[in-house]
């Protein structure tokens, strides 16, 4: 199987047999985890880079109240992240919604790639602006979208990423989210979430099984919440 990451910074640079020889060799110690398993946590002093290689993981915030809220999705090929060990603590958590495949990267090692390849030092960057962009998109989402939209908006979304990444044959991906954790997403109560989740499907927008969810239709949803995937950033900048 490619390396997602390597997938993923071939979007943006053309990479050589020495680019991509460099970034496998960041995933010299792989670790297997099971789901549920934080990574790092609120308060931690961050060592190392966390390369997600199957799975996925979230960065959330626990309030005052115990409740929780989802700020982020790592899919296979995301970073968490390339300069996080500058930070004297985590501000938030980083945590596995499913059993995943990971790799440590020591921070000598992110730097001394960052340093030495600027070819992938400005991929990374890259990477880390379309982080950004995602982060602002959600916003949006947040703030200004009906339930509904906001639902069929993060499906589009998440398509799209793991299209990227060589992840979402025939129109569709493994869901490894649940219905709980998508609530906490998106601000929906689970009751909400479910009935939104069944009035997608009632229309033919989105179908279900065994942990599946297919998007029969991609443009069809795209119209339904108005989605404009230029945040996403998926086609290189031109000289």
């Amino acid at each position: 199987m490619t390396n997602p990451l390597v997938q993923k910074l071939s979007s943006f640079v053309d990479l050589d047999e020495e680019d991509v020889s460099r970034v496998e060799s960041l995933c010299y110690d792989v670790r297997r985890f099971k789901a549920k398993r934080n990574l790092i946590r609120e308060g931690d002093r961050p060592e190392v880079v966390f390369l997600l290689l199957e799975g996925w993981a979230c960065r959330y915030k626990v309030l005052p109240n115990g409740t929780r809220h989802i700020m982020a999705y790592l899919l296979p090929g995301d970073l968490c992240d390339v300069h996080v060990f500058i930070l004297k603590e985590m501000d938030h958590s980083l945590a596995l919604l499913s059993d995943a495949k990971v790799a440590v990267i020591p921070k000598q090692k992110m730097l001394g790639l960052i340093e030495q390849r600027p070819k992938l030092a400005r991929a990374l960057w890259w990477a880390t602006l379309v982080d950004e962009a995602i982060l602002r998109e959600w916003l949006v989402n947040m703030g200004k979208r009906p339930a509904y939209d906001r639902v069929a908006h993060l499906f589009v979304e998440l398509y799209l990423r793991l299209r990227a990444v060589g992840l979402a044959p025939d129109h569709s991906f493994d869901l490894l989210a649940t219905q709980a954790d998508l609530g906490d997403t998106l601000g929906i109560t689970s009751v909400h979430m479910n009935r939104t989740l069944q009035k997608l499907k009632g229309e033919g927008l989105i179908q279900s099984a065994q942990g599946r969810l297919r998007i029969p239709d991609i443009q069809r949803l795209k119209n339904v919440t108005r989605f404009e995937e230029n945040y996403l950033h998926l086609n290189r900048r031109t000289a």
